[in-house]
């Protein structure tokens, strides 16, 4: 080991996975009980941490948004210090952090949309579905307007984003003012034309992605009626398997059921109507003069084993607008070798390797832009622990700081002129979004728990006192 001193380690990104990670880290034996001190900071490229969760969850999402008050917690035990506003590879690059760090975790997520290659993909009205999610969570680097004009619109995916967006598409506005949602989106929700909102899930109803708790979302939107197509109840042997050994995908194809049978003597008179299709494949996108006019789709059959293939029958779906939500695709960071197929830094169980598959000292991974965009928040804490214990496997290797002290990177910021925020700035920022919360109503007159703020310099400004 090195002189008697902290290991200094840079945590890239400040979602669930790099705040687990940092937490679990402070918190192994050899750790807390100061045989291997440790010093952690956290850095995001925006002025406001927790990523995903703040940036890429439905707003009308508390029990997801209440993972917030975790990260909280863990941030706010003073273990770890927060710099915001700092982006990695142009606010201060990989040599740079090496001189102040001795370890770095990458754990910067995956934000883009999975590509599909079908005609018509480019057309006027496709949309990635996390351009839609920013949009309506108030990112701070998306356009503050959204093209809402379709009366139809089809959702592409069976996993909770595609839920989350076509929840939010069919729901009326007035229903979402009791979330965190700014005025901008507000209004533009509440000009949207939809009637109708299409998802189309290429498997069946015992293969799809999302969670329980998702799907009976869906039934919570006022005047909003869901229609299920009983040709679409399909089961083979693999799926009967998945419904006797799953408690989740039995619970799941149980109220889809129920919901089949309700609408067979229920009498739907909504203004609004969400479609659940399954067994789907999109061929393409139709569209004249070139914007979307409808979505062209292959049924599918079950093949026995929980996948399916085409049939080569067509359907054809009238729809002004299509958002595609198969997936998210981990974004290339400078410096740092990648996965371009699947989308993730190189590594093997969290330790990045180089073209030639040899560990790179003192980098890490963790996360979803460790092992893709899979799993829940139990799979990125398990993520996070491999990581962190492969890490501390290496320590005595990593000792390589020329600047250990924490302060130093601080004045190193200072003297480059980059604006970064810090865990008190956010508690400013915190309060202010509260107190705008407090000043306005939702549809029933009640204070509202929060507005974001979404220009980026003013939330800048608001977290460094200026």
């Amino acid at each position: 080991m090195s002189e008697n001193r902290a290991l200094r380690v840079a945590v890239i990104g400040s979602g669930p996975a790099g705040v687990y990670a940092a937490d679990i880290l402070s918190k192994q034996p050899e750790v807390k009980d100061g045989s291997v001190p440790v010093s952690i900071d956290i850095f995001d490229r925006y002025p406001a941490p927790f990523g995903l969760i703040r940036y890429g969850v439905a707003p009308d999402h508390p029990r997801i948004k209440g993972i917030i008050t975790a990260l909280h917690k863990v941030m706010d035990n003073g273990d770890l210090r927060f710099f915001g506003n700092v982006d990695y590879g142009t606010d201060v690059t990989l040599e740079e952090l090496r001189k102040y760090y001795d370890a770095i975790i990458f754990a910067t997520g995956a934000v883009h949309d999975a590509d599909l290659d079908i005609p018509g993909i480019d057309l006027e009205g496709s949309y990635g579905a996390s351009d839609f999610v920013a949009w309506y969570d108030a990112h701070p680097d998306y356009p503050r307007t959204w093209p809402l004009e379709a009366k139809e619109i089809a959702v592409l995916g069976n996993g909770n984003v595609a839920l989350d967006v076509a929840r939010v598409l069919s729901k009326h506005a007035d229903d979402m003012l009791v979330t965190e949602i700014p005025d901008h989106v507000y209004e533009g929700l509440k000009a949207s034309p939809v009637t109708d909102v299409h998802i189309f899930g290429r498997r069946g109803p015992a293969q799809v992605k999302f969670t329980p708790l998702e799907l009976r979302e869906l039934a919570h939107s006022r005047d909003v009626d869901i229609v299920l197509y009983e040709e679409d109840f399909v089961f083979d042997e693999a799926s009967e398997k998945a419904m006797e050994e799953n408690a989740q995908v039995k619970v799941m194809t149980k109220v889809l059921k129920g919901w089949l049978e309700e609408q067979k003597t229920k009498e739907q008179t909504a203004s609004r109507r969400l479609h659940l299709h399954f067994m789907q494949s999109p061929a393409e996108i139709l569209g004249q003069h070139g914007k979307v006019t409808g979505i062209k789709m292959e049924r599918n059959e079950l093949n026995g084993n929980g996948g399916v293939t085409g049939t080569g029958e067509f359907i054809e779906y009238p729809v002004q607008a299509v958002y595609r939500a198969i997936g998210y695709f981990g974004s290339e960071l400078p410096e740092v070798g990648f996965d371009s197929e699947r989308g993730v830094i190189t590594n093997v169980e969290g330790r990045v390797i180089d073209d030639s598959d040899v560990p790179v000292p003192g980098l890490y991974a963790t996360g979803w832009i460790k092992r893709g965009p899979v799993g829940l928040i139990g799979s990125t804490k398990s993520d996070a622990l491999e990581t962190v214990t492969h890490l501390l496997e290496d320590r005595e290797d990593l000792y390589t700081a020329e600047s250990p002290e924490p302060e130093s990177f601080n004045d190193f910021l200072e003297s480059k002129g980059v604006k970064y925020t810090t865990w008190e700035g956010w508690h400013t920022l915190d309060a202010h979004e509260k107190a705008l919360g407090e000043a306005s109503q939702d549809a029933e007159g009640n204070p509202r728990k929060r507005v974001k703020v979404t220009d980026r310099d003013e939330m800048i400004r608001i977290c460094r006192g200026e």
